[in-house]
């Protein structure tokens, strides 16, 4: 069969794009290459990823975007991905794509990797990632054009390389419309074996290598053509002879070492591990002392010692340690550490002795071995060569490790030559990190290090072109890894040592056969080029499997236990157990039972026959082809929890920070037309306060083109205004009116006038905005009056709306003449011109001398220009002095009575809570103003009316936000069948969150709509999905309830525009009329029927938006019940339907043989009517009986959002008028696992749990025994100062679930049954905020200096160090425990009371 040249389309004809530094051999490589599937055999450094890259151009054409296409190319090796992408992208313009296993790729979904189809062209990765992708057919073989097989010889056995060959090349092979791949190999030894010693098993071994690939070997006709560009390293053979250390020294410290490791494992059984930690902990110690003693019989002593030494230090991550718990990592450093102390005493010590000081004495003497010694003879023959780049090839982690150190200890002083190791990850022995391995071949390039000392990580493929020695101290264990340590030499006159034991033939036979080899490897390939490849066995690519047909996703019989492995992992689990299969096999009878973990929704026992090696294969294949049946597993065959939570993230992903349109009331915005006349809805605010003996305040009437939408009958609100304490606003219609252009131009000008001068305090910007009271025709503005009223009628004071004088007024001689004035003087001069006497005495006015605007209340006729004026420095001097020299003023009416006049009062905002109020106002002295310094702007205008306006802003942005939360409600009433009322003060509150500082926000409303939306949500998901894990049910919940949903949701109603999340700004507040405000209204549609306007944009974060739905949803349910959350709650699109009953429970079990079920009716007050309910609210997952088919997790799923609910309404509607965030910290103190543990533990319900754990056995035991201790009367709150197994709380949930389930989803029986469990429960006046909560909010509250806890571990045991500077003293707690959540709250709470008690703070 001729390899397959079918990845071309028809009637296209590939060309070469060759480099124009590229060799002949390249040139003639690539050719062969793009005619057929080609595996290049070249030696290393000849250039073949320059070749594939050639290729990859010459296909570029077929795979840019939007090409569907795409070229992989795959290497055996993490570290290569980086090494062959970056080569890819200098040379190419292709987008290439760069994939490894810590990124996350195997939680992949098909939508991810079609992205990333979607935006490269060139995808790089490991071949265990392919194979997984095209296995879940997440990737399929045919939209592959070219895959680059770097380091090919790997093809072989169940190697990636192979199964990606055999299960989709090869499965497509035999069809005639196939389209698939070029295939291209790259390798500098097609053979991975120990060679051979005749030609025709080295062919047959090639030609294996090329029906796999389906691909012809290419190399050169001989080495001489590659010389040319390619130096070729000078092979040498040192011959060592082997002298074995002393056998007494031998025998010692073997002895010693025995003596320690039995030493050791007792501790581990004596400890409180558990049994997994405790077997974990034994390999450990197994494998460092199978390490200790080779290193004492291959290297010496000295380097044994250093081996102890390495392993014993705290910093070592050799080993993967987060696999051992704390106490396990311990004991096993101990032990090499006492190791070290037994190599050290049998060491040489003292300033006279060095390991190199006689080296042939320490060989002699068994420090170091002959093999040793012959190394470092070896390296000090070249001590003479300028810049020494030296690999030294090792077998074992543990040998780089130790001659790294020998050599770092000899060579510095000897040569100036510096040494590091590298090493990849094998087994559970983690050496180096990516990073630090690209850091030493950095700087081995540049050469900052001299030698490197490896394993084999740096035989295939790392580039290191620098290199000029190269010495195996292991011999090389296959053909391949010959050619490519020798490879590494690639400078010119570069040396390959080879060291041999002498005496030792075979080994020497073999380097003779490896040397050999090169040379026959490429005369077979040469000879044989010819010979067709030949197709596969069916045994060898036909193996059982199970192919899902609407994707194509398969799972063979070799991939069926890793895909079951990794769908149990996904299960949900805890500290006590693992949700793995238990398979049992049976080689005499030839069977395998599997039985898979409870949270499984496939709970029969499998039972397969068949050959018992692959007996455990053939079960788990039948137990994913029905996982598959059942939907555990979708059509990708990935873990159905993959799909679902792939889907969050990406939901996530859409929703941080949203911007949308800030909204404005459309009811306060109009169209400027040219109309005579207009039509006005008049509501009066009345406004009522403790009685004040300066003046009274008045009504305002807001007029408004349309008539407010409120269903309410009352709208009423409350301030808080500076002197007059709670001022309580309310809000009613009173009656339509019709005013002319010109009236409304007066209204306009008036109230301008008003809102300029007391927000600006003088007259700067008054001119401008009464120039720009009449709008462009057609423009939306913002269009409303507010008007004086007549005392506390809804009538206009049309006297005070036409008091504008300003700029300028002509007053005439009429009004003074009909003025009585009571015989005083009528005439009074002022700025303005001569006014009378009454036309101030109630009046606006500026004084232009310095700007000020003043109220005038009257005159003081006692006081004139000569009257002496007290001075803050004591003296006294006239008015009329005073002007001159303060001023340079020179009064000319002295006789004239001054007038009485305020300042304008600041205008605040008295929205906000918390506002400092200052003891003394300025404004509220008077001043004395001589007349002729006064212009008069506005007459007649009350000191009332004035006052009065000034709490306008704060008044009407309530309105605003109440006209909008009333626009929000509408918008659901209109598509809402049902008959419901919701206050529109309390949609307010839902809308209005924390930043705005004002007497309430959403928190209490947004605990209790989270709390009913979770309980909703996990009902409907409970009952719909009956045979879903209690893992796959939260996901699902959290696609409903998480912040990125509800954020998409409200965003999708537009709420976002709806939301008040900044606090009231009276510098941004429009005034209505003022179109001189910068401000541009946009036009929106809530719906086809519904405008709105909008004013610039708010940026909010997700949370914040969910935040907002679900206050509204506590809302709807505080004020209209569970019916009118449920209608708001579809109408937002979460549709909850609470009237489906699940399907019958079928699990007959005899529930008293089990637990004892009278005993536990007894203790709930509750007879079940299904008593297995019982007893799958009592069984952990760890308990694995058959007729026990559940545990408890679904319905500890269920009941913690059903105590959730009914514990948080509870204390929402028993104690209402809670200032916010005190229901979150009663729900808080309540609702919690410690909380549900307590009181688990205090009702005995730790005796009735099923489980199998002897470590939950161990911890609950010591659990009960320290709450005895503690003797609380209550459970709520964070007095507990030791951690509870999170197994205790959750029967408490499970309990209230089986309750929940069992009444028919009756959550008033359920709260009935378990509170007694809970009492006392928590009330406002026993709640405690959490201490690290408390703690945190004294310290910004005091201005203390709260530094980083210090965090640490020891023995299985946390520590937490808390301390606080306070006031120049410090307050420190070390506290420990279970875990650091703990330690740090009661650490906390030891500060808290020291901080408290310290007289310093009081």
């Amino acid at each position: 069969m001729e390899p397959t040249n079918v990845a071309v389309f028809e009637n296209q004809q590939l060309s070469a794009d060759p480099l124009p530094f590229a060799r002949s051999y390249q040139l003639e490589a690539l050719e062969t290459a793009l005619k057929q599937n080609t595996i290049v055999y070249l030696e290393t450094g000849s250039g073949k990823t320059l070749i594939a890259i050639m290729l990859l151009r010459s296909y570029a054409y077929l795979l840019r975007k939007p090409s569907p296409y795409i070229a992989v190319f795959l290497v055996p090796t993490v570290v290569l991905v980086t090494q062959q992408g970056d080569a890819l992208m200098m040379h190419t313009d292709l987008k290439v794509g760069k994939y490894w296993g810590e990124m996350g790729v195997d939680y992949w979904n098909a939508t991810t990797w079609q992205e990333q189809v979607d935006d490269h062209e060139v995808l790089v990765m490991t071949p265990a990632i392919l194979l997984a992708a095209l296995r879940h057919s997440f990737l399929q073989i045919d939209m592959i054009k070219v895959i680059i097989f770097d380091e090919c010889h790997n093809a072989r056995g169940k190697h990636p390389y192979a199964c990606i060959m055999r299960e989709f090349y090869h499965h497509q092979l035999t069809r005639e419309s196939a389209q698939l791949p070029r295939i291209f190999g790259m390798t500098a030894s097609p053979i991975k074996t120990k060679g051979s010693s005749t030609a025709d098993s080295y062919w047959q071994t090639i030609r294996d290598l090329e029906d796999l690939m389906n691909s012809k070997v290419y190399t050169c006709s001989s080495e001489s053509v590659l010389a040319e560009y390619v130096p070729f390293s000078n092979l040498k053979l040192k011959i060592y002879k082997r002298v074995d250390i002393p056998c007494t020294l031998f025998l010692s410290l073997a002895h010693d070492l025995k003596r320690l490791k039995e030493k050791h494992e007792c501790s581990i059984s004596k400890s409180n591990l558990s049994d997994m930690s405790a077997r974990s902990a034994r390999r450990r110690l197994s494998k460092l002392y199978s390490a200790f003693l080779f290193c004492l019989s291959e290297m010496g002593a000295w380097l044994a010692f250093k081996a102890a030494e390495f392993f014993s230090r705290d910093e070592t991550d050799f080993f993967c340690w987060r696999e051992l718990d704390v106490c396990a990592q311990n004991i096993v450093r101990d032990f090499s550490l006492d190791s070290s102390k037994v190599f050290s005493a049998h060491l040489p010590s003292g300033s006279h002795w060095s390991i190199g000081g006689d080296i042939q004495a320490n060989v002699d003497a068994g420090y170091v071995s002959s093999k040793v010694h012959c190394l470092l003879e070896s390296l000090l023959e070249y001590r003479d060569l300028k810049d020494l780049r030296c690999i030294i090839f090792v077998e074992r982690i543990i040998t780089a490790i130790v001659l790294r150190s020998l050599l770092n200890e000899l060579l510095p002083e000897l040569c100036g030559w510096r040494t590091e190791y590298t090493a990849g990850h094998i087994s559970r022995v983690q050496s180096q990190s990516r990073k630090v391995q690209n850091k030493i071949v950095e700087e081995f390039r540049k050469g900052l290090l001299n030698i490197i000392v490896s394993t084999s990580i740096l035989e295939e493929g790392l580039d290191v072109q620098s290199c000029n020695l190269v010495i195996r101290f292991d011999p090389s264990a296959t053909v391949c890894s010959f050619i490519q340590s020798r490879g590494r030499a690639r400078m010119q006159n570069s040396d390959f040592l080879l060291m041999v034991r002498s005496g030792d033939d075979s080994t020497l036979n073999r380097m003779q056969n490896y040397m050999a080899s090169g040379e026959i490897m490429r005369q077979e390939s040469l000879s044989h080029a010819s010979i067709p490849c030949s197709p596969l066995d069916d045994e060898l690519y036909g193996e059982p499997c199970y192919r899902v047909e609407s994707t194509g996703a398969v799972v063979t019989l070799s991939s069926s236990v890793s895909l079951l492995y990794f769908y149990c992992s996904r299960l949900p689990s805890d500290g006590y157990f693992k949700p793995n299969p238990r398979c049992v096999v049976g080689k005499e009878t030839g069977t395998c039972t599997l039985q898979l973990p409870k949270s499984c929704p496939l709970q029969r026992i499998i039972t397969v026959e068949g050959n018992s090696k692959i007996l455990k294969q053939l079960a788990c294949l039948v137990a994913c082809k029905e996982l598959h049946h059942v939907g555990a597993l979708t059509d990708n065959l990935v873990p159905d929890i993959l799909e679902e939570e792939a889907i969050n993230k990406e939901l996530e992903s859409q929703f941080h920070t949203v911007e949308e349109s800030k909204y404005f009331p459309p009811e306060l915005v109009s169209h400027c037309g040219n109309d005579s006349e207009a039509v006005y809805y008049c509501y009066l605010i009345e406004l009522q306060h403790d009685s004040y003996n300066d003046f009274q305040l008045h009504g305002i009437i807001l007029a408004v083109r349309k008539r407010l939408k409120f269903d309410d009958e009352i709208l009423a609100f409350e301030l808080d205004v500076d002197r007059m304490g709670r001022m309580q606003v309310q809000l009613n219609y009173s009656k339509v009116v019709t005013l002319t252009s010109e009236e409304i131009r007066r209204c306009q000008r008036f109230q301008v006038s008003v809102f300029r001068i007391l927000l600006d305090r003088d007259l700067s910007k008054l001119a401008d905005a009464l120039a720009a009271v009449k709008s462009p025709i057609g423009s939306a503005v913002s269009d409303y009056l507010l008007l004086p009223s007549l005392g506390a009628t809804p009538e206009i004071n049309w006297n005070c709306v036409n008091s504008l004088l300003f700029p300028s007024q002509v007053l005439g001689d009429r009004h003074m003449e009909c003025c009585s004035t009571q015989g005083r003087q009528r005439r009074v001069n002022t700025k303005t011109g001569v006014v009378c006497r009454c036309m101030l005495e109630n009046s606006l006015v500026c004084t232009p001398h310095n700007g000020h605007v003043y109220c005038v209340t009257g005159f003081l006729d006692n006081l004139n220009c000569n009257s002496l004026l007290d001075m803050r420095t004591g003296e006294s001097i006239t008015y009329i002095e005073y002007y001159k020299k303060r001023h340079g003023i020179d009064i000319c009416f002295e006789g004239e009575s001054l007038l009485r006049g305020k300042h304008i009062w600041k205008v605040n905002n008295y929205l906000q809570r918390w506002r400092i109020q200052k003891a003394k106002d300025s404004t509220d002295s008077s001043v004395e103003l001589p007349p002729e310094l006064c212009s008069l702007i506005m007459s007649p205008i009350s000191i009332s009316t004035l006052y009065t306006y000034a709490c306008v802003p704060s008044i009407m942005h309530r309105i605003e936000s109440l006209v909008m939360a009333s626009n929000l409600k509408r918008m659901h009433l209109d598509h809402c069948t049902l008959d419901i009322f919701i206050p529109t003060a309390k949609v307010l509150e839902a809308m209005t969150t924390k930043k705005c500082l004002e007497n309430f926000h959403l928190e209490s409303l947004e605990t209790l709509g989270d709390s009913f939306l979770k309980y909703a949500a996990t009902i409907q998901l409970f009952k719909t999905y009956e045979n879903h894990h209690e893992g796959l049910l939260t996901v699902k919940k959290n696609k409903i309830i998480s912040n990125a949903a509800l954020c998409g949701l409200g965003c999708a109603r537009k709420i976002p525009g709806f939301i008040r999340n900044e606090p009231f700004d009276l510098k941004a507040w429009l005034i209505p009329g003022d179109n001189s405000q910068v401000h541009v209204f946009d036009e929106e549609f809530l719906s086809s029927s519904d405008k709105i306007y909008s004013k610039g944009k708010l940026k909010i974060k997700s949370k914040g938006v969910a935040d907002v739905v679900e206050a509204l949803i506590g809302a709807y349910l505080s004020s209209g019940g569970e019916v009118a959350a449920l209608s708001f709650m579809k109408w937002l699109g979460v549709d909850i339907d609470f009237v489906d009953a699940p399907s019958p429970r079928h699990f007959p079990m005899n529930a008293e043989k089990l637990v004892n079920v009278r005993y536990l009716e007894n203790l709930l007050h509750y007879k079940f009517n299904d008593p297995s309910l019982l007893v799958e609210a009592l069984t952990h997952g760890s308990y694995m009986l058959p007729e026990i088919p559940r545990c408890y997790q679904r319905l500890e799923f269920l009941g913690d959002a059903v105590l959730d609910y009914v514990v948080t309404a509870h204390l929402y509607f028993k104690y209402p008028g809670l200032t916010p965030g005190l229901i979150t910290d009663l729900r808080s103190a309540s609702v919690n696992n410690e909380c549900y543990a307590q009181s688990a533990v205090k009702a005995g319900l730790h005796k009735h749990i099923l489980h199998a754990s002897q470590d939950l056995q161990r911890q609950i035991f010591t659990t009960v025994e320290d709450f005895e201790k503690l003797d609380l009367v209550s459970t709520f709150g964070w007095e507990a100062e030791t951690t509870f197994p999170k197994v205790l709380g959750d029967i408490i949930e499970s309990i209230g679930g089986a309750i929940f389930v069992d009444s028919g989803f009756d959550k008033d029986t359920t709260f009935k049954c378990i509170r007694p469990l809970l009492e006392p429960l928590v009330t406002p006046q026993t709640v405690k905020p959490h201490p690290v909560r408390e703690l945190g909010e004294l310290c910004g509250q005091n201005g203390y200096i709260k530094k980083k806890n210090v965090v640490s571990r020891e023995n299985g045991v946390a520590y937490v160090t808390v301390e606080v500077e306070a006031n120049g003293v410090i307050h420190k707690s070390t506290c420990s425990g279970r875990d650091k959540t703990m330690a740090k709250k009661v650490a906390s709470k030891n500060v808290l009371k020291s901080l408290k008690e310290c007289p310093s703070n009081a």
